[in-house]
C-alpha cells in the first residue's frame, strides 16, 4: 500500500460504466507529480514493447530503451537467446554498450567494467587494492523478457502476468497474417508537447476523424467504425467505402486491425506488414512517440512503392493527430476545464483506456484510500 497525493480524489478513481463515467481529472495530465504516480504504478508493472526478433538477427546486437525512468539493455547472446538487463554499471552507475571486437560482451561506457552476456561481471579494471570485493556480488540486474509473435517485451516486475495471458485472442483474431514473418525497416520519432495520455486518447477514439482527419474520413465507412475491448488491450476496426482501394492502410481483403495494449503500446496489423507506435513520457506535457515499420517482404514492399506510400501516408496522420494533441494538451491546463464525458458510441476505447489507468492506481494505493 502507498500514500495517495492529495491531489488524487478517491472519487476519481471509481470505475463506473461509461454513459455514466467522467473522464479522469485534467490534473493527471498536467501535474508534474503525476508521472512519478504512473511510473511507479503503471509503467513500472506493466508490459513494453523493445522491438521484434529480426532486429535481433545477430550476437551481440543489442535495443536500449527507457522504462519508467530506468535504463534497459536487451541483446542477443552468444548462445542465441535474447537477455535484458538494467542498463547501469554496478560501479557507478555508468551505461553499458556492446564492446567494441566482441559479439555479446557489455562494456561500461564510463569506467570500463565489462559483463558477460550472462550478466557476470568480467573485468574490473584497476581494482587490485580493493578489500572485500566479490565479483559475484556486482553482476548485473536482469530484467523480464518474453516474446509473443516475434515481438519483444520486457517487464521490470517479475510478478507481473504472463505476457501471453494479457494478448490472449490476438493471434487467433489475425490470422492468418504471422508477425513472427515480420522484417523491420525503419523507425521514425516525434517528440510531441502533450502528456503521454492525451496521446493515447486520441489513438482510442475515430470521433475525431471526421474533423482531424478529413482526407481518411472520405475513405472509412465512418457509421460501421467499431470498437471492441478486452482485460488489457482494444481494437478498432472499421471498413472501407467502395472505391478507396488506393489507401495504403486497406488490406487486400479489406481486414485490417488497429490494436491498442495497455499501457502504451499501439499495434497497426496489415496482411504483409505491420506498423508500432510505443509512446513513452518525458515529463508531464511531453511524450516521445516511437514509429517502427515491418514488412513480411521489405523488398517487395520498397519495388511496389508501399513503403513509400506508408512513409507518406502516416507522416499525414501523424501530423495531423500532433497538431490536435498539442492544442488539447493547452486546453487541459486551462483554469475552464476538469473534467469531461464521454460519447457511449464513439469513445468505449478511451473509456477502457482510462479504466485500465484507474484500476492500476487502485491497485497501487490499496482498497481503503
Amino acid at each position: 500500500m502507498n500514500p495517495k497525493p492529495e491531489y488524487i480524489q478517491t472519487s476519481d478513481l471509481e470505475i463506473v460504466p461509461i454513459a455514466r463515467s467522467e473522464t479522469i481529472p485534467s490534473s493527471w495530465y498536467t501535474d508534474p507529480r503525476q508521472l512519478w504516480v504512473e511510473n511507479k504504478a503503471i509503467l513500472s508493472k506493466e508490459w513494453h514493447l523493445v522491438g521484434h526478433e529480426s532486429q535481433f538477427a545477430d550476437a551481440g546486437q543489442s535495443v536500449c530503451v527507457q522504462v519508467a525512468g530506468n535504463p534497459v539493455i536487451v541483446l542477443r547472446t552468444e548462445r542465441g537467446s535474447l537477455s535484458a538487463f538494467y542498463n547501469v554499471c554496478k560501479h557507478r552507475g555508468g551505461p553499458l554498450a556492446v564492446k567494441q571486437g566482441t559479439r555479446s560482451m557489455l562494456q561500461c561506457e564510463y569506467h570500463g567494467w565489462t559483463y558477460s552476456s550472462d550478466g557476470s561481471l568480467r573485468g574490473v579494471p584497476n581494482f587490485n587494492y580493493v578489500e572485500l570485493f566479490d565479483k559475484k556480488d556486482f553482476g548485473l540486474q536482469p530484467v523480464r523478457l518474453e516474446i509473443w509473435q516475434g515481438l519483444v517485451f520486457i517487464n521490470l516486475d517479475d510478478r507481473a502476468t504472463p505476457l501471453a495471458e494479457r494478448l490472449t485472442g490476438i493471434k487467433e483474431r489475425i490470422s492468418p497474417v504471422d508477425l513472427t514473418q515480420m522484417r523491420y525497416h525503419t523507425r521514425t520519432v516525434d517528440i510531441i508537447n502533450c502528456n503521454w495520455k492525451v496521446y493515447v486518447d486520441n489513438f482510442l477514439e475515430g470521433y475525431h476523424i471526421p474533423i482531424v482527419h478529413p482526407e481518411l474520413a472520405k475513405l472509412l465507412d465512418y457509421s460501421q467504425y467499431i470498437t471492441e475491448i478486452s482485460d488489457y488491450y482494444s481494437l478498432q476496426y472499421s471498413p472501407f467505402v467502395s472505391g478507396s482501394n488506393d489507401n495504403p492502410y486497406m488490406a487486400e481483403n479489406g481486414e485490417a486491425w488497429y490494436y491498442f495494449i495497455y499501457p502504451n503500446i499501439m499495434l497497426n496489423i496489415l496482411p504483409g506488414r505491420l506498423q508500432t507506435n510505443v509512446i513513452e513520457p518525458l515529463g508531464h506535457d511531453r511524450c516521445r512517440v516511437i514509429f517502427d515499420f515491418y514488412y513480411s517482404d521489405v523488398d517487395a514492399a520498397k519495388t511496389s512503392g508501399l513503403i513509400e506510400s506508408d512513409m507518406r501516408y502516416s507522416a499525414d496522420i501523424q501530423n495531423e493527430d500532433i497538431e490536435i494533441c498539442e492544442k488539447v494538451q493547452i486546453g487541459l491546463g486551462s483554469a475552464a476545464y476538469d473534467k469531461g464525458r464521454f460519447s457511449v458510441e464513439r469513445e468505449l476505447g478511451v473509456w477502457h483506456f482510462q479504466s485500465c489507468i484507474k484500476n492500476s492506481l487502485r491497485n497501487y494505493f490499496g482498497p481503503d484510500q
